[in-house]
């Protein structure tokens, strides 16, 4: 049974990003993404579960059990789950350059949105891209909407907070750079390893990003429409490397 202290802190955590980024933890809850972030055994923290949820826990993990009636009072969901997982935010660490010379990264400058930030990252988990990096201006990438729109690819995407213009300058691989006046991505070649640059939703990429950008690419329309979500982009843009990286 929880204490009423606990209680308060958990709404605390729950309600103020503040709060959480303060304590450095980050929520994930649900059986299907707690599940995720038990696989991977890289966090530590505590899950608060209901006796129905009969996991145990991982390395690192510890365990409480709540009633529903707590778990109603502590969970950010419309329809409380069987469980709620605090974890500790992963200390920041520093980009090892070599990394960058194999697979595929994608690069975010100063895209804003959580939702967008989410969603690339599970973008970049389906396609296999062996890391996101986070420019200056990105969302948090613990911050609980960009938690809840990863679906759990946040529990296995290498995630580095960068100096982009300072990467991308001495990357060593093709920079792709997603821009209006670009190359038809469709035709594109694919390089063995490359960085691909999303650019703000609004603004596009910044002019230090984009002094950096080796190739710019386009997606062509067909249609009317101004422009195109930043995570949708970034997908269409992973498709058609990895189709054109199989000959398809």
């Amino acid at each position: 049974m929880l204490s009423a202290a606990e209680i308060k802190r958990l709404k605390a955590l729950r309600d103020d990003d503040r709060a959480r980024r303060d304590e450095g933890v980050f929520l994930v809850e649900g059986d299907k993404a707690v599940r995720e972030f038990l696989r991977g055994h890289r966090f530590t923290g505590t899950l608060y579960a209901t006796a129905d949820w009969t996991t145990a826990p991982a390395p690192g993990l510890s365990m409480r059990e709540v009633t529903a009636a707590e778990m109603e009072k502590i969970s950010h969901l419309p329809s409380p789950s069987s469980v709620l997982a605090v974890l500790q935010r992963p200390a920041p660490a520093p980009l090892d350059p070599a990394l960058l010379q194999s697979g595929l990264t994608l690069a975010l400058d100063a895209v804003q949105d959580p939702g967008n930030v989410g969603t690339i990252i599970r973008i970049a988990d389906w396609y296999g891209c062996a890391r996101v990096l986070l420019g200056d201006g990105c969302a948090d990438p613990f911050s609980q909407k960009v938690v809840n729109a990863s679906k759990g690819s946040l529990a296995r995407t290498e995630i580095r907070r960068v100096d982009l213009s300072a990467v991308l300058a001495t990357a060593g691989v093709p920079v792709l750079g997603c821009a209006f006046d670009g190359a038809n991505v469709h035709t594109l070649i694919a390089p063995p390893a490359a960085i691909v640059v999303i650019g703000n939703e609004g603004r596009g990429l910044s002019p230090a990003v984009q002094a950096r950008v080796t190739q710019r690419v386009t997606i062509p329309s067909f249609g009317h429409a101004e422009s195109l979500n930043a995570a949708i982009a970034a997908a269409i843009v992973c498709d058609n490397l990895r189709r054109r990286a199989r000959g398809c």
